[in-house]
């Protein structure tokens, strides 16, 4: 039987379209692990286990051992705080003085 060899370009391009697939894959799903919500935000493990110990993200544990997320709620706190652009603050601050005129 004849090896086939691969070049390691071609293999870490075909790591990186699984991983993309996975993360979209992910979309899919409601209930998401630990391990697939440390994926699909890029988030690392280990600030994942802080903010779930810190209740800082929403999270369960039906079991109080395994840790699950709601993927509308993950969502849903990766969109909080948002960071207005320039052109929405200063659409604000006219919208402001037009309808706080006196007078």
């Amino acid at each position: 039987m004849d090896k086939i060899t691969i070049p390691l370009q071609e293999l870490q391009v075909i790591h990186q379209k699984l991983d993309a697939i996975s993360i979209a894959m992910l979309a899919n799903k409601v209930v998401l692990t630990f391990d697939e919500v440390a994926a699909y935000t890029g988030l690392s493990k280990s600030y994942l286990y802080k903010l779930t110990s810190g209740n800082v993200i929403p999270h369960y544990k039906p079991n109080g051992k395994n840790v699950y997320f709601n993927k509308a709620e993950i969502d849903t706190w990766l969109l909080r705080n948002e960071v207005k652009t320039n052109d929405a603050l200063e659409q604000e601050a006219i919208n402001h003085v037009t309808l706080n005129k006196k007078g």
